[in-house]
C-alpha cells in the first residue's frame, strides 16, 4: 500500500496561511520568513500559491518531483507550484473545465519562471507520441523567442518581461496538447530609443552583436562594439549570469523548432539591424530663406546602409525625415521638420518598426503552434503579465500597467469570493457575507467612458487646437478634483494645496497597492503614438519581403484619413477582452513575491515583502478564506487521518465515511459550533481546533508506535527461536546422514577387495585353458600349410616349363617377320623421307591443337573473355582468328534467343543506366531486378476488371504506389497506371480512377540522390491538371517508373522530352502553396525504409536510412 504524506506533516511554519494563528500582518511575514530561510519558497492561501523568488537554483524541479506530484490531491503534499499545475490540468482533463493560471507580482518576483515551470510540468505529465511531442516542443520553444525580443534587463530584474503575455494552450479530449494561441499586451517600445540608467535595451540587440558570426554581421552591416550604436546603453551592456552569445544560438535553434524558415529568420535579423542603424542617424539645423529652420542628415552612411538592408531608395527616406505632408479632404500641405521634429520622427519610426516586428513574430508563432483540427478544444490559459510598478519617475507606461493590475486585482477578489460562495452552496453550508475592499471605484476613475482618465486623455488627443500635457492635467484637475483616490497640487481639495511632495506637473492616484505619483509629461504623445504618413509610405515602398506587411497603411491606394485609435483606447479594449476571457475559465492563482532588491539569495527584506503583501491583498485573501471556515477536507481522507483517535473507528470503519467522521467528532467532544458537515467535506471553523486534532493525533501516533514496537520485538524473538530450533534439527539430520554414509563406505570398500581377488583367480584359470586350446589349433594349421605349399610349388614348376617352350616358337617367328618388313621399308624411306616426316609432324601438331581447343572451349556467354593459351608461335594468326570467329558465332547464337519483349527490356535497362548511373544510390540495387511492367496483372485479375475495361490503351506499367499527404507526411496506397498518352492514379480497394494526367501536362520529375523511392510528378503551370497541384509519390520500382515515363515521352514525336531532376531538396506545388521536400540521412523508425514527416507548413522532411 502506498504511503501518502500530508500537508500537515513535517511542517516548517504553517504551509497554509488560512491555518495561521494568530492572523496578523507580522505573523504572516514571520511565517513567510521562516519558510524562506528553510528553502520552502511556496506557501498556500487555500488554493492560491505564494511564490518567493529564491534567486538561485533549488533541487525541487526534478523529474522525480514531477512524478511525486502527479495525480495527487492539492493538499496531499507540501506546497509546490507543481501541485497547482497538476490540479488545473486534471480539472481540465477529467472534468472538462477550461482553466486559467494567473501569475502576478512585481517585476523581478519570478513570474516568467513560474509560467515556464507550469508549462514544463504540463508538458511532462500529458500524453506522449511523435506529434504530441512536436507540439509540446514548439509551445516550450516559443518562450526563448519572445523573451529575446520582449524582455530586457531592468534595475529590478535581469530578465524583465516588458510586455504582457497570455497563452491559451489547447488540448484534445485525452488531455494531449494540440496547439496554442499567444496574445501580447503593450510592448514597452519606448525602451527601443531610450533606457533608464542601469538598464538595457531588449535582449535581441545584445545577443545579435555578441553571438552572430562575422559573416552574418558583415551581411547586416553591423559591428560587435556596443558603443557604436546610440540606442544601446553602455553602463549595463554586460550582465552577470547572462551569456548573450549562447542565448543567441538558443534563440536561432528555438526559431527553427517553432517553424521559422531560414529566409524569415534572416528578414527578422535585418529589421533588428535596421533599428540599430536608425538610431545612429543624426540631424543638423539648416536655415532657409524664409527664416524657417529645417533639418538635414549629418552623416548619410548609416542612412545608406539602412536603406540597403530594407531595400528603400535613400532619397525617399531622406525626404520623409525632412518633410511632413498633411492631407485634408481635397488638399495636401507639405511642411519642413526642424531638428527636434526630425529626431521625434526617427524615434517614432524605430519604435513602430520594432513593435510591429514583435507583433508579427507573435502572429507567426501562432501560425505554427495553432491547433490543426477544428473540433472543440479544452483550453488552459497562462497569464504572465507585468506586475504593479512604482518607480521614481512614473509615466504613461506605468499608468497603463497599474491600470491592468487594478483590473486583475478586481477579478481576483470577485472570482475568489465566487469560488468560496460556490463551494459553500455546493456543500450546503450557510453563506455569510464577507467585507472587503472593492477597487471598482479606482477602475472606474481610470476607465469610465465619460469622466475616466483614459477617456479624457483620448478627448484631449482628438481635440483641435493646441494640445499639451498641461492642458490634459488641467482637465483632470477640473473633473477628478473631488475624487477620493485622485490627488493633484492644483486640485480643488484644499488639503493638497500645501502638499509640497506633489509637483505641479504631476498627479497622484491611490491604487489598491498604494499611492503612485505620475509625471504627466509625455502622456499625450505616447497616447497618440503617431507615425508620420510620409514615413509609412516610404516603408511601404521598400522591396524587403517583411516591411510591406508591417506598414499596410503606407499603401497610396488605400489612404485612410481617419485618425487611428489611441494607445490607451487599444489597451483598454484588449484588457476588457482579456477580463471576459478569464471570467469564462476556472482561475488558479500564483502570487509572486520578491524578497529583496539586491537580487541575492538568503536575504529577506521585511519592509519590501510587507509592501507586496499589502498591495497583493494577501491578508484580505486569507480573511476571505477564514470568514466562513478556515479548513475543509473530504470525509475519506479526514477519517483516514484521525481514525486512531476513536476506538470505534480504529483500526477499520466499515460504514460510510461521513458517519465515521460524525462518530469521531462526537467521541472527541469537540463543540458543534466549531465544525459543520457538508455533502462531501467537513468544515472546521477555527485553526485552533485543527491544531488540537493534530496534537492529539501526534500523541496517539507515539502510543501506537510503542505498541507496534512491542509487537514487532515479540514477533522478532519468536521468529529467531523457531529459526534456531529448525536449524538444530537440520544440523542433527545432516550429522546422522554423514555418519551412516561413512560406515557404508567402509563396508563397501571391504566387499570390493574380496570380490576383486575372487574374480582375479577365476580369470587366470580361464586364461590358462584358452591358451592350451589355441596352441593345439595353431599346430594343426601349420602342418596343413606346409603340405599345401609343397603341392603348389610342384604344379608351378610344370607350368613354367610349358610356357618356356611356347615363347621360343613365338620369338623365332617375330624375328623373321621383322627382318622382312625392314628390308621393304628401307627401299621406300630413301626416296621421300624428309618431306613426309615434316608433313606428318605438322599434321600431328594441328591435330593435337584442335583437340586441345575442343577440350578447353570457353562458355557460350558473350561476356566470358576466357580463351586457351597459344601452344606454338607460328599459330598466332590462326589462334586470334579462331577466337574472333568463335565470339561472333557465340553472340549470334545469344541474340537468336532474344524475344521482342526481352529486347525492349534490355533497351530500357540501357536507358535507365544513362539516366541514373552514378547519380542515384538506389540504381545499383535495381540492375539485377527485371522490369516486369504490369506488376498487378491488371488484365487477368478480376479485382481490377472494371479498371482494365476503363483503359482505352495498352497499359505499359501497373504498380501500387504511396501518395504522400502534405498534412502529416503519411502515404495512401494508389494504383499507378502508365499508358502511351496518360498517367492514371486509382483507388487500390475500389479500383475507381482518382486522377488522370495527360503526358503532355507533365513538366518534369524530381527524385533525390539517395536510396529512397520518393519522386514528384511536377505539372506544367496553367495546364488543366495543375489545379490540384503536383504529386509526391513513393514506390519500390522507382527506377522502372521513371525510365518508362522518360522512354514514353522520348518516343512521342509531338511532345517534349521529360526532364529528370535529381536533387536532395526540391519544391512541390500543393494547390496554392509551395512546400520544400528535404532528404536527410539518419536512423528511420520504419527500419530500412524511408519515412516522411511534416516539420512545419512549408517543409516535409524525408528520413533515409544510411547504406551499410
Amino acid at each position: 500500500m502506498e504511503v501518502k504524506t500530508s500537508l500537515l506533516d513535517n511542517m516548517i511554519g504553517v504551509s497554509d496561511m488560512v491555518l495561521l494563528e494568530p492572523l496578523t500582518e507580522d505573523s504572516f511575514l514571520e511565517n513567510l520568513r521562516k519558510r524562506f530561510d528553510h528553502n520552502e519558497i511556496y506557501t498556500y492561501i487555500g488554493s492560491v500559491v505564494i511564490s518567493m523568488n529564491p534567486y538561485r537554483s533549488l533541487p525541487i524541479y526534478t523529474p522525480d518531483k514531477v512524478e511525486e506530484y502527479r495525480n495527487r490531491n492539492f493538499y496531499e503534499l507540501s506546497p509546490h507550484i507543481y501541485a497547482l499545475a497538476d490540479e488545473a490540468y486534471r480539472s481540465l482533463r477529467d472534468q472538462d473545465k477550461d482553466q486559467c493560471i494567473l501569475i502576478t507580482g512585481e517585476s523581478g518576483a519570478g513570474k516568467t519562471e513560474a509560467s515556464k515551470l507550469v508549462m514544463s510540468y504540463v508538458a511532462a505529465v500529458c500524453g506522449k507520441g511523435q506529434e504530441v511531442n512536436k507540439v509540446k516542443e514548439q509551445l516550450l520553444q516559443s518562450n526563448p523567442v519572445l523573451e529575446a525580443f520582449g524582455n530586457a534587463k531592468t534595475v529590478r530584474n535581469d530578465n524583465s518581461s516588458r510586455f504582457g503575455k497570455y497563452m491559451d494552450i489547447e488540448f484534445d479530449f485525452k488531455g494531449d496538447p494540440l496547439g496554442g494561441v499567444i496574445s501580447n499586451y503593450l510592448l514597452e517600445k519606448s525602451r527601443v530609443v531610450k533606457q533608464p540608467r542601469g538598464e538595457r535595451n531588449f535582449h535581441i540587440f545584445y545577443q545579435l552583436l555578441s553571438g552572430a558570426s562575422d559573416d552574418t554581421l558583415k551581411k547586416l552591416k553591423l559591428d560587435r562594439d556596443f558603443s557604436k550604436f546610440n540606442y544601446l546603453s553602455l553602463d549595463s551592456a554586460a550582465v552577470n549570469g547572462l551569456d548573450d552569445a549562447a542565448n543567441f544560438r538558443t534563440v536561432r535553434n528555438a526559431m527553427q523548432i517553432v517553424g521559422f524558415m531560414e529566409d524569415e529568420v534572416q528578414s527578422v535579423l535585418e529589421l533588428v539591424a535596421a533599428v540599430l542603424k536608425l538610431g545612429n542617424i543624426e540631424f543638423k539645423p539648416e536655415s532657409r530663406c524664409n527664416g524657417n529652420d529645417e533639418s538635414r542628415i549629418k552623416d548619410k552612411n548609416d542612412l545608406k546602409e539602412m536603406c540597403e538592408l530594407l531595400g528603400i531608395e535613400q532619397s525617399v527616406l531622406e525626404r520623409a525625415f525632412s518633410y511632413r505632408t498633411v492631407e485634408a479632404k481635397l488638399e495636401k500641405v507639405s511642411t519642413t521638420l526642424n531638428v527636434a521634429q526630425a529626431y521625434y520622427a526617427r524615434d517614432a519610426l524605430a519604435k513602430n518598426l520594432y513593435s510591429r516586428l514583435f507583433s508579427w513574430l507573435v502572429t507567426r508563432i501562432n501560425e505554427s503552434i495553432k491547433a490543426q483540427t477544428k473540433s472543440r478544444h479544452k483550453v488552459m490559459g497562462v497569464l504572465d503579465i507585468y506586475g504593479f510598478e512604482i518607480f521614481e519617475d512614473n509615466s504613461f507606461e506605468q499608468f497603463i500597467i497599474n491600470y491592468c493590475n487594478e483590473k486583475l486585482q478586481q477579478i481576483f477578489i470577485e472570482l475568489t469570493l465566487r469560488e468560496e460562495q460556490e463551494e459553500y452552496v455546493r456543500e450546503g453550508i450557510e453563506w455569510t457575507n464577507i467585507e472587503y475592499f472593492n477597487n471598482a471605484i479606482i477602475c472606474d476613475l481610470i476607465e469610465n467612458n465619460q469622466n475616466g482618465i483614459l477617456a479624457m486623455l483620448d478627448e484631449e488627443c482628438l481635440r483641435p487646437g493646441t494640445v499639451t500635457d498641461e492642458t490634459f492635467l488641467d482637465k483632470l484637475n477640473t473633473i477628478c478634483a473631488k475624487h477620493q483616490h485622485f490627488e493633484s497640487r492644483l486640485s480643488k481639495n484644499s488639503k493638497f494645496l500645501t502638499d509640497h511632495s506633489l509637483p505641479h506637473s504631476c498627479f497622484r492616484i491611490q491604487h489598491y497597492a498604494g499611492k503612485v505619483l505620475y509625471q504627466v509629461e509625455g502622456f499625450v504623445d505616447k497616447n497618440n503614438d503617431l507615425l508620420y504618413r510620409d514615413l509609412s509610405q516610404a516603408m511601404y515602398k521598400a522591396t524587403h519581403s517583411l516591411i510591406k506587411q508591417l506598414f499596410p497603411e503606407g499603401n497610396p491606394a488605400k489612404v485612410n484619413l481617419k485618425r487611428p485609435p489611441t494607445a490607451g483606447f487599444q489597451f483598454r479594449a484588449s484588457v476588457g477582452t482579456l477580463m471576459k476571457n478569464l471570467k469564462t475559465k476556472n482561475p488558479n492563482y500564483i502570487r509572486c513575491i520578491k524578497p529583496n532588491e539586491k537580487k541575492a539569495s538568503h536575504i529577506f527584506t521585511e519592509s519590501l515583502v510587507r509592501h507586496q503583501v499589502r498591495y497583493l491583498g494577501l491578508m484580505e485573501n486569507v480573511r476571505v478564506r477564514r470568514a466562513g471556515y478556515a479548513f475543509r477536507q473530504l470525509y475519506e481522507p479526514c477519517l483516514e487521518r484521525y481514525k486512531m483517535l476513536c476506538k470505534r473507528t480504529w483500526p477499520h470503519w466499515k460504514g460510510p465515511a461521513r458517519e465515521g467522521v460524525e462518530v469521531l467528532m462526537g467521541d472527541l467532544q469537540i463543540p458543534t459550533e466549531e465544525y459543520s458537515y457538508g455533502r462531501s467535506k467537513i468544515f472546521i471553523r477555527n485553526p485552533r481546533t485543527l491544531f488540537s486534532l493534530e496534537e492529539r493525533r501526534r500523541e496517539c501516533l507515539q502510543d501506537l508506535a510503542t505498541l507496534i514496537q512491542k509487537i514487532y520485538r515479540g514477533w522478532k524473538c519468536r521468529r529467531q527461536f523457531l529459526l534456531m530450533k529448525k536449524s538444530q534439527i537440520v544440523v542433527a539430520a545432516w550429522y546422522r546422514r554423514f555418519a551412516q554414509q561413512k560406515k557404508y563406505k567402509k563396508i563397501k570398500s571391504a566387499t570390493t577387495v574380496v570380490q576383486s581377488y575372487t574374480r582375479g583367480w577365476q580369470a587366470r584359470k580361464l586364461l590358462r585353458e584358452l591358451k592350451y586350446q589355441k596352441r593345439c589349433e595353431e599346430a594343426a594349421t601349420t602342418i596343413s600349410a606346409y603340405w599345401h605349399g609343397t603341392q603348389a610349388r610342384r604344379e608351378l614348376r610344370q607350368l613354367k616349363e610349358e610356357a618356356r617352350n611356347k615363347h621360343a616358337v613365338s620369338v623365332i617367328w617375330a624375328g623373321w617377320q621383322g627382318a622382312k618388313v625392314r628390308r621393304e621399308y628401307r627401299k621406300f624411306f630413301r626416296a621421300n623421307a624428309g618431306k613426309k616426316i615434316y608433313n606428318f609432324t605438322i599434321q600431328r601438331i594441328m591435330q593435337k591443337y584442335f583437340l586441345s581447343l575442343k577440350s578447353n572451349m570457353p562458355s557460350m556467354s558473350p561476356i566470358d573473355n576466357k580463351w586457351p593459351n597459344r601452344p606454338y608461335l607460328f599459330l598466332d594468326g590462326v589462334h586470334k582468328e579462331l577466337r574472333r570467329i568463335f565470339h561472333h558465332w557465340r553472340c549470334k547464337k545469344y541474340r537468336n534467343q532474344f524475344t521482342e519483349e526481352r529486347k525492349t527490356v534490355y533497351e530500357e535497362k540501357l536507358e535507365a543506366s544513362e539516366i541514373f548511373k552514378d547519380k542515384k544510390a538506389l540504381y545499383p540495387s535495381s540492375v539485377n531486378q527485371p522490369f516486369k511492367g504490369d506488376y498487378l496483372e491488371i488484365s487477368k485479375n478480376p479485382k481490377y476488371q472494371k479498371l482494365s475495361s476503363a483503359m482505352d490503351e495498352k497499359v505499359l506499367l501497373a504498380d501500387v504506389v504511396n501518395k504522400i499527404n502534405r498534412a502529416n507526411g503519411k502515404g495512401t496506397a494508389r494504383i499507378f497506371l502508365l499508358t502511351k498518352k496518360s498517367v492514371v492514379l486509382a483507388d487500390q480497394k475500389t479500383g475507381q480512377v482518382k486522377t488522370s494526367v495527360p503526358l503532355p501536362d507533365l513538366d518534369s520529375v524530381s527524385v533525390s540522390t539517395q536510396s529512397d523511392g520518393f519522386f514528384a510528378l511536377k505539372l506544367k503551370e496553367g495546364s488543366a491538371s495543375a489545379i490540384k497541384g503536383d504529386f509526391l509519390l513513393s514506390s519500390e520500382h522507382l527506377i522502372e517508373i521513371i525510365t518508362k515515363l522518360h522512354r514514353t515521352g522520348a518516343m512521342a514525336a509531338d511532345r517534349e522530352q521529360l526532364n529528370i531532376d535529381i536533387s536532395d531538396e526540391f519544391l512541390v506545388q500543393f494547390k496554392q502553396d509551395k512546400v520544400c521536400v528535404k532528404f536527410i540521412q539518419g536512423v528511420s523508425k520504419n527500419g530500412n525504409s524511408a519515412s516522411c514527416k511534416r516539420k512545419n507548413n512549408r517543409l516535409l522532411e524525408v528520413l533515409v536510412p544510411s547504406l551499410a
